[in-house]
């Protein structure tokens, strides 16, 4: 970081933004294995939100990739910084009184926990999706569990490189055992459990 950098204070903070959308910010965070359902449960998580009428945006690994972080590979040192990057947007959207839901493998609890770090306790939900990897290669929705088995992929999450399951996530979701509709609204009520909604 530059040495001649100074910190600019807004004259709006996160409180102005909660009280004019009239309910609370912070991060959801979907992680899993691929295919697991991290994408689809937070997009009708997301949609849910809409139909209440509440300010909130989705950030899915893919689509990320294509973007902001198109200059990362699949690296250890890579995924660290694709997941330090997307916890510094998700916070700008906290900041700016949305519900910010993002749907990324992150594998690595440190990773995790430094996005965590990034927010006042209280603004970070974890959610696992866990769905056990013998469904998640059933499923393949990308063809990617194929190739990683093949050796065409090296690194793949789950076949040759590891994904530590959260330690104490605030909310599991088992998507081999219950469907979209039912996982989203799992979260909808969490969500009014916490007062975020």
């Amino acid at each position: 970081m530059g040495s001649n950098l100074t910190w600019h204070d807004a004259s709006l903070q996160v409180d102005h933004y909660r009280k004019r959308n009239g309910h609370h910010s912070g991060v959801i965070w979907f992680t899993g294995l691929s295919g697991s359902g991290k994408s689809s449960v937070a997009n009708r998580v997301n949609e849910k939100l809409y139909e209440k009428h509440l300010q909130s945006y989705l950030l899915d690994g893919d689509n990320v990739r294509h973007g902001l972080n198109q200059d990362l590979g699949f690296a250890a040192q890579d995924r660290e910084e694709n997941i330090r990057r997307i916890g510094e947007v998700a916070k700008l959207f906290t900041d700016s009184g949305t519900i910010v839901l993002t749907a990324f493998i992150s594998p690595y609890q440190e990773d995790r926990d430094r996005v965590r770090n990034l927010l006042p306790e209280g603004d970070f939900i974890e959610v696992f999706v866990d769905c056990p990897l013998e469904e998640c290669e059933k499923r393949d929705p990308k063809g990617l569990y194929e190739k990683a088995r093949s050796g065409e992929i090296k690194g793949f999450t789950g076949i040759d490189a590891p994904y530590e399951a959260p330690i104490d996530p605030e909310l599991v979701l088992h998507t081999h055992e219950r469907d979209i509709e039912t996982c989203a609204n799992q979260v909808i009520d969490y969500l009014e459990e916490r007062g975020w909604v």
